[in-house]
């Protein structure tokens, strides 16, 4: 019997978890793949979400992992490439924004959830879920094993293309504009250090940054219509190096970037990916990370806002754990207040990144580079959340 039982320990489920143990809940962690593990994912974390990585725990493993501070943001498309400074946040954050790939950041917030005093499942899935009066039953499946728990509350943290039991979401069917991820490393980059680029490509828009163990993370999203033209176009290569083959012949400034680079890894990929504001609470279930709401990626902002969240849920419940119902509204309004506008945003950028004539407004980009700044500003990575 838990207070609180997290599913997923990505970013969200992990940092939920560690904050609730140690405000004194007893907390039940259910992770149903092996740590560590390779997962799609742009990487960077914004320079808003370091005290979360700063605290006790957690600082040491970070600082000596992730790779170097993020001081420019830049834009390759086509001929482009061009850079500007990437937008300070508030003085109580000390320090810039760094990367640090999903199976060396995953598996450190778990490992630092635990030492805080949660309970890890893993590898268990959750298989059912039932309400029981003031309480939840949860069935966990281990091979032929099976275990139930029971909690009072229960935090959805297991991501937005995982089947969620407690919503029912109709199945989509496939879309020339669903967007599907692609990730890989790559070793001896010539990319500038400080430099996150956003990559914009016929059909997709995608980013860089150096990451950790002096690799680059090149990790982008694609729409399903111009990956097939891409396969059309490379015939005989996999998803992933076609996709690669594309970009390169597009962009002068990832050309460049990879010219000396040797991948470092198989590719991986996910989706199609579902953007957009969900539930935050129903019925005695939490929602964080993208199982609340997701950004399209072009922002870099899915881990920082995933961890936020985290934040967001856990100072409500610490505060109003006699009332469930008025913590669930409290939080779903300040997820909205602290997330929407750069969802919003993130639409907005993305959607001008894919539209066919794009291209037209590289000069003004070209003759205003602060423009990037602005963007980065709005995209929430000087909005500062957590003290």
């Amino acid at each position: 019997m838990y207070d609180a039982l997290i599913i997923g320990a990505g970013p969200a489920g992990s940092t939920a978890a560690r904050l609730l143990a140690r405000a004194g809940w007893s907390v039940g962690l259910v992770e149903k793949s092996s740590f560590p593990r390779r997962k799609v994912c742009g990487e960077f974390i914004s320079a808003t979400s370091l005290p979360l990585l700063y605290d006790r725990g957690v600082r040491d493993g970070f600082l000596g992992q992730a790779g170097p501070e993020v001081r420019c943001v830049g834009l390759f498309a086509r001929d482009v490439a061009m850079t500007s400074a990437m937008p300070s946040a508030s003085r109580s954050v000390a320090g810039w924004g760094r990367a640090l790939g999903r199976d060396r950041l995953d598996l450190m917030l778990a490992e630092a959830a635990a030492k805080a005093g949660a309970e890890i499942w893993q590898p268990w899935k959750m298989i059912a879920l039932d309400r029981q009066s003031d309480r939840f039953a949860c069935t966990l499946s281990q091979g032929d094993r099976q275990q139930q728990i029971r909690a009072l509350i229960v935090i959805a943290a297991n991501g937005s293309w995982e089947k969620n039991p407690w919503l029912s979401m109709r199945p989509h069917s496939h879309r020339p504009s669903d967007l599907l991820a692609f990730k890989a490393h790559f070793s001896g980059s010539a990319l500038p250090q400080d430099l996150m680029p956003l990559l914009v490509f016929p059909g997709g828009y995608g980013g860089m940054v150096h990451t950790d163990g002096g690799r680059v993370s090149l990790s982008c999203c694609i729409r399903r219509d111009a990956l097939e033209a891409c396969r059309k176009n490379y015939p005989g290569l996999a998803a992933g190096e076609a996709v690669i083959q594309h970009i390169v012949n597009t962009s002068d400034g990832v050309r460049e970037a990879l010219r000396p680079a040797q991948l470092d890894g198989a590719w991986l990929s996910a989706g199609p990916i579902r953007p957009g504001i969900r539930p935050r609470y129903r019925d005695g279930i939490f929602f964080v990370g993208n199982s609340a709401g997701e950004a399209h990626p072009i922002i870099a902002e899915g881990i920082s806002m995933a961890m936020q969240s985290a934040w967001l849920l856990s100072q409500r419940l610490i505060e109003g754990r006699g009332n469930l119902a008025e913590a669930g509204r409290l939080y779903a309004k300040d997820w909205h207040k602290a997330f929407a506008t750069r969802i919003r945003a993130a639409a907005a950028f993305a959607h001008l990144a894919m539209w066919p004539s794009a291209a037209r407004a590289l000069p003004i980009v070209k003759r205003f580079p602060e423009i990037l700044t602005w963007g980065a500003r709005l995209s929430g990575k000087t909005t500062q959340l957590v003290p």
